[in-house]
């Protein structure tokens, strides 16, 4: 596949956002998608309406044959391989194009758990981390979808504590073999996989990846679980029982399974949130042309204000978790621009960056799931008691949209991981946050207000906004550090605020260096729309910041020091008042005339 257009113009580091002035370099974002990224779009787009929307009632009834054929099917026209380098049968796609195909292929909850779980970590595991041979034998294969992946990682007693598995791995005495015994929970695709990425303890210690097929005798798989959501999809137990597999299939290294399984749920993570966010956009859609057609007291229900905030609400939220995503995207696809493609480090340095924006992968799960579950919700409520029956999709949509806070990490544990991955590069002098908080400090101390803003343009507020919010992370960040120390690591409530409020200044930031890259691009007329929600996110996101660091602040200061604390907190919240009903009515009208999201591929 061609280069992208567009990349981002910045090699940044991952954190980097807390401390570098928003808008002071370019982003990727869906209004630069290439021709080539479009076409990928269009395909997709067209697969999921024609082939999947159609059969969603076979799907849902847990029809595991259609299912199966639908993934070959999209295995035959490069829906599978997108991720997989050209040299495998795969179209070596960038990130930005494996997040619109994964973003689009949302409509069917249940499809599109299937065919993530085997393009992202059924497959990506083999991608980054297998033999010259493994990659020969496997990939082309999972690019036609002639082999479908699983990924089993869960126990019945380890989930997020992923690194207790009780699956044992042993050396047969030949020394040929490893066999394994245990079972795997919840597993996706469990009940027509081929192929199963096995995580186990080698001599009840050492954890690692194995690359299992299905036709190893001891493999079995157990009855298929009825759940609340994504009802189609295939979720079982793997239960392996003395399973002989060859040395050959150890995925990289005895004892470093943990780098796979992170790293992995990493581009999980990603996904996930993109996906969320395009899930969202349909839930918008379909409250939208209830909205606009359903009259109440001789009027449209969309020409209510209640309504038509809802209706906001929801496409500003897809507006800001895109705007993460994408530049997300762009990032990566910065870093791996500049890898030779035939360096012999050239997979340990993917792993390197895929795990250098663990905290911007993290954010992405927990603000895209998150956005789902509203969206999912105001739209049933918009449609009323058409949105409870299961002849409307928006049902569907409620019950599937769910399990995105549970899966790839529940989002607790995301946010816990936000928190620490930031505080772990600072200590090591990877992120130049202690910088930051000494100059902010400084600042501070010497009585001075936030600066005046960088600009005069419709986001010159958003801009001084995002960079007081930041400040206000940061000085609370350090204050925590000081006085908990070690114990910091305990206080989870804590760790969650702090997570929160980084997760409002990334998806501000992300928000606002768009915005302005659309003004500047398309003129005020075509921007109206985004800036507006811009506005709107930003408003809301600065209150629920400044009040997750003074609750931090309430919990570990007292007295003079308390005082001493909130007054620094205060010189740094500048509030503008802002005519958010106003905003509010003007993105609402436009949704309706669009009918739904107003900014298209």
């Amino acid at each position: 596949m061609n280069e992208p257009v567009h990349l981002a113009h910045k090699l940044c580091q991952g954190g980097e956002f807390l401390i570098e002035p928003v808008g002071s370099y370019e982003i990727f974002t869906p209004e630069r998608f290439s021709d080539e990224q479009k076409m990928y779009f269009r395909t997709a787009n067209d697969f999921s309406l024609k082939e999947v929307v159609p059969r969603i009632a076979e799907i849902e009834g847990k029809n595991l044959t259609l299912l199966r054929d639908l993934m070959v099917k999209a295995g035959e026209i490069g829906l599978l391989s997108v991720d997989i380098p050209e040299e495998y049968g795969g179209l070596g796609a960038d990130k930005a194009t494996s997040m619109l195909m994964t973003q689009t292929l949302t409509r069917v909850g249940s499809f599109a758990v299937s065919i993530g779980a085997h393009t992202g970590i059924g497959t990506l595991p083999i991608v980054y981390f297998g033999t010259k041979e493994q990659k020969q034998c496997f990939l082309p294969r999972l690019a036609t979808g002639e082999w479908i992946a699983a990924y089993a990682l869960t126990e019945p007693s380890s989930g997020s504590d992923a690194l207790s598995a009780k699956t044992t791995a042993v050396l047969s005495k030949d020394g040929k073999h490893y066999i394994l015994n245990g079972t795997k929970q919840f597993i996706t695709n469990a009940g027509f996989a081929d192929v199963f990425i096995v995580f186990a303890q080698v001599d009840g210690n050492k954890f690692t990846a194995f690359i299992v097929k299905r036709e190893l005798d001891g493999l079995s798989t157990g009855p298929e679980e009825h759940k609340l959501g994504i009802r189609g999809s295939s979720t079982c137990q793997v239960i392996l029982t003395d399973v002989k597999v060859p040395v050959e299939n150890v995925l990289g290294e005895i004892g470093r399974g943990h780098k796979i399984a992170f790293n992995i749920l990493n581009v999980g993570r990603w996904k996930l949130g993109v996906g969320s966010a395009g899930a969202a956009r349909e839930c918008l859609a379909h409250a939208a042309a209830h909205a606009a057609q359903r009259e109440q007291f001789g009027r449209p229900i969309g020409e209510f204000g209640l309504v038509a905030r809802k209706l906001a609400q929801m496409a500003t939220l897809v507006y800001v978790a895109e705007s993460m995503a994408y530049r997300t995207a762009g990032l990566i696809d910065r870093r791996v621009h500049d890898l030779p493609d035939d360096a012999p480090d050239h997979d340990a340095e993917m792993v390197r960056v895929i795990e250098e924006y663990t905290v911007e992968a993290s954010i992405l799960k927990v603000f895209g799931s998150e956005a789902f579950d509203y969206a999912s919700d105001e739209a049933l409520q918009i449609l009323g008691g058409y949105g409870y029956i299961e002849e409307y999709p928006i049902e569907r949509f409620f019950r599937d949209s769910r399990i995105n806070r549970i899966f790839e990490g529940t989002n607790e544990i995301n946010r816990l991981i936000v928190t620490a991955t930031l505080l772990k590069r600072a200590m090591r002098g990877q992120l130049a946050l202690f910088e930051a908080v000494g100059r902010i400090t400084k600042q501070l101390e010497a009585n001075k207000t936030m600066p005046p803003p960088r600009s005069d343009g419709p986001l010159a507020t958003e801009c001084q906004t995002v960079e007081a919010c930041k400040s206000a992370v940061l000085y609370t960040m350090s204050f925590v550090g000081r006085k908990l120390g070690e114990s910091l690591k305990d206080q989870q409530q804590v760790l969650g605020n702090l997570a929160d409020a980084t997760i409002d200044v990334f998806a501000m930031d992300s928000a606002t260096a768009r915005g302005l890259q659309f003004e500047t691009e398309q003129g005020a007329a075509a921007s109206a729309i985004p800036v507006a929600m811009t506005r709107l996110f930003c408003s809301t996101a600065h209150t629920r910041v400044f009040d997750a660091c003074r609750e931090i602040l309430m919990w570990i200061a007292e007295g003079e020091e308390f005082s001493t604390e909130m007054k620094m907190l205060a010189r740094l919240e500048k509030r503008t008042p802002l005519n958010a009903l106003a905003l509010r009515d003007q993105v609402a009208k436009a949704v309706l005339q669009h009918g739904g999201y107003t900014l298209r591929q």
